[in-house]
């Protein structure tokens, strides 16, 4: 029982740790980009990626907007696909290992066109969804086959958190058969042991 205890104080904070400073791409900031309607619309819609590749989820968000509307580029990229699909305009930017979707539009750009961020790519089309009567931009990111949340290219995606220590990492040398603790200030509770 008592190493179980022993290994508990030492496992259960470093998993913590572990944890909290982890990001879904390690090492890889998002891209800034900026929102495809102007002012920054109300998010009717967030992300819920599928668990499988045709389960059900909602694979981007929808931006409230109005018919007729200019939807912006929210990353500069060459124009790798703009006209109908499925019934109503669909605009496909392409952004190196990335590409940001835009629907319904109605395209003012052409296939193999380049667009600056913010650049104009179209205007809201009305079409009947889940938005009605109301219009709505359906906003979707993706890296190859992968869905990601299009809000964090614009800081309104998920939180994350970042180590305490980030800025003042530890400089001290472990004490032999001490738990040497990330952040000075930190201790762990000690109704936990």
């Amino acid at each position: 029982m008592r190493l179980l205890i022993r290994l508990l104080r030492v496992l259960l904070p470093a998993a913590l740790i572990l944890l909290l400073s982890a990001s879904p791409c390690a090492g890889e900031e998002d891209p800034v980009g900026v929102w495809p309607l102007r002012p920054e619309p109300e998010v009717v819609a967030h992300f819920d990626p599928p668990t499988s590749p045709y389960g059900p989820g909602h694979r981007g968000v929808d931006l409230l907007g109005h018919t007729g509307q200019p939807v912006h580029a929210a990353l500069a990229g060459t124009v790798t696909y703009a006209g109908p699909l499925a019934g109503r305009g669909v605009v496909v930017v392409s952004h190196g290992d990335t590409r940001t979707t835009y629907e319904p539009v109605t395209a003012r750009v052409s296939l193999g066109d380049s667009v600056a961020q913010g650049a104009v790519l179209g205007t809201l089309q009305p079409f009947a969804s889940h938005c009605a009567p109301r219009a709505c931009l359906h906003w979707g990111w993706l890296r190859g086959e992968t869905y990601l949340d299009p809000l964090r290219l614009v800081g309104a995606g998920p939180v994350r958190l970042l180590p305490l220590w980030r800025d003042s990492p530890v400089a001290r040398a472990p004490t032999p058969g001490r738990l040497t603790l990330p952040f000075a200030g930190w201790r762990p509770l000690a109704a936990w042991w």
